[in-house]
């Protein structure tokens, strides 16, 4: 226990941890815990400040950076907030939280017909002169741009005829070996021969899609769905069943099972961890139980692992492919979110589907660009990943925790929002007479973009949601986002 006014017992700063269940956290994210139990006991209530980082580090005999690493690790959280020359305090709490979905399944397999409206949001990224709270993608300033391509650069120069090759269908043998030692720590015991490398994340579940479905097929999504997924699906022609997802824990296994009892399903799409749009993140014993089930009907899971590095405190989630027995679960992921966007380069282990999902790599694009691949695997041999992954954690949980923080300050009274555990995107639900695609189209004239919520659905169900970019939110950027919330004000009936 942390010692607070009144508590004499200080935490000695060689005591990496306070019991058997607590062994593997650092000591920054112990005292947080304390902190967080002290909040929700209500020693600390709503407004209250909290010792300051020299008093807090005096009292437990802890380093004044230990102690900046726990308010850092709860201000992501949006526990607490600094006020400049003030102090930290107990920021306000959870109006902001999401309201949990109905546990049943009614809704019949739709078509899917998001093409159209994805394109123009697609579109409206590109335009220098907008802030790209829209589309979900990496803080540029963030990434380790300028050391890839230095690599990339010397990988060029050294080339020899097999590297200006287009490669095989599987990919770079490097990378390969690389991506299954990563692997290691997300739960999975793979062989360099069991991955596949692809054009990004989506490519990935491209090709899983078409490895496990045929045109007429009802595939299981999670609802709200990143629309890229439902991209995907209409341009197979398959059709999307959506099952409810809770906020917090991820899709409802009880309506899946509903779902799977009543009507055939020939597969699954489901993103176990730090989910898009919702940030939610499966518990380790949900995972499992889906994997069980799935098992039991024979239908594939495709797991969309693309934000599992990016978790905000403890250690990195495990995948559902690591309960996969039976080589049904086919796992895809990209190092876009996290590395480089512009490189387009993902992977799938696919499990049963190996030889399917080649050929058709084979059959779409021959090969994923050789170069790139190489420029990766030499950045994550040396070690540089491991680093960059630190630094971009804390500065996303920084950026979500305080884009969340100022919704609920400019936006209309009554919106929520997630407090998603990882990750960088923000699901947000605005009152009802809220239409997010009348505020985006007033957004854009105002020069700000999101996405609607129209998107992340084949139905209607999410007219008065919005998913928000926290990685592009910086103080320089908190203006918009002040200006975003003033227009969502004047559609309120």
């Amino acid at each position: 226990m942390v010692s607070v006014p009144g508590n004499c017992t200080p935490f000695m700063e060689g005591d990496m941890k306070e019991d058997e269940g607590r062994q593997d956290n650092f000591l920054y994210e112990i005292l947080a815990s304390d902190i967080e139990g002290l909040i929700d006991q209500g020693t600390y209530k709503t407004g209250d400040r909290i010792p300051s980082v020299r008093l807090f580090a005096r009292q437990n005999n802890v380093s004044i950076t230990t102690v900046l690493e726990a308010y850092r690790l709860l201000e992501s959280k949006g526990l607490i907030e600094v006020r400049p020359q003030s102090g930290y305090y107990v920021s306000r709490r959870s109006t902001a939280g999401l309201p949990e979905p109905e546990d049943s399944c009614t809704s019949d397999p739709a078509r899917v017909t998001v093409e159209e409206l994805a394109m123009q949001v697609i579109w409206d990224t590109l335009d220098p002169d907008i802030v790209q709270f829209g589309a979900a993608i990496p803080d540029p300033k963030l990434l380790p741009t300028d050391k890839l391509n230095r690599i990339l650069a010397s990988v060029a120069k050294r080339s020899n005829y097999q590297q200006n090759t287009v490669g095989i269908s599987r990919g770079s043998e490097e990378l390969r070996t690389q991506i299954v030692k990563y692997q290691v720590m997300a739960g999975c015991r793979f062989s360099p021969e069991e991955i596949v490398i692809t054009a990004g994340c989506l490519e990935a579940v491209y090709l899983s899609l078409r490895a496990v479905c045929t045109p007429g097929n009802t595939v299981a999504v999670e609802s709200p769905a990143y629309f890229g997924i439902l991209q995907v699906l209409e341009s197979q022609g398959l059709k999307a069943l959506e099952i409810p997802t809770h906020p917090v824990t991820g899709i409802s296994l009880d309506a899946l099972r509903f779902a799977l009892e009543n009507q055939p399903i020939h597969a699954c799409v489901v993103m176990t961890n730090f989910s898009n749009p919702l940030g939610c993140l499966m518990p380790v014993e949900n995972k499992k139980a889906l994997v069980d089930l799935l098992s039991y009907y024979k239908v594939p899971l495709i797991e969309d692992d693309v934000h599992g590095e990016l978790y905000f405190s403890g250690n990195r989630p495990v995948v559902a492919k690591s309960f996969d027995k039976e080589g049904l679960v086919l796992l895809c992921s990209s190092f876009s979110k996290d590395l480089s966007p512009s490189y387009r380069i993902g992977w799938v282990a696919p499990g049963r589907y190996q030889a399917c999902v080649e050929r058709f790599k084979l059959s779409t694009n021959i090969s994923t660009a050789l170069l790139p691949q190489l420029a990766i695997a030499e950045y994550l041999e040396s070690g540089g990943y491991t680093h960059h992954l630190r630094k971009i954690r804390k500065a996303y949980a920084l950026k979500t925790a305080r884009m969340s923080q100022g919704v609920l300050y400019y936006f209309p009274e009554g919106t929520r929002v997630s407090s998603p555990q990882g990750g960088f995107v923000l699901w947000v639900q605005l009152p009802d007479s809220v239409d997010s695609l009348i505020l985006y189209q007033s957004a854009l004239k105002a020069g700000i973009s999101f996405v609607p919520g129209y998107l992340f659905s084949p139905g209607d169900k999410y007219r008065n949601y919005i998913r928000l970019n926290a990685a592009y939110w910086s103080e320089k950027n908190d203006p918009a986002l002040k200006r975003l919330g003033e227009i969502a004000k004047q559609l309120v009936s």
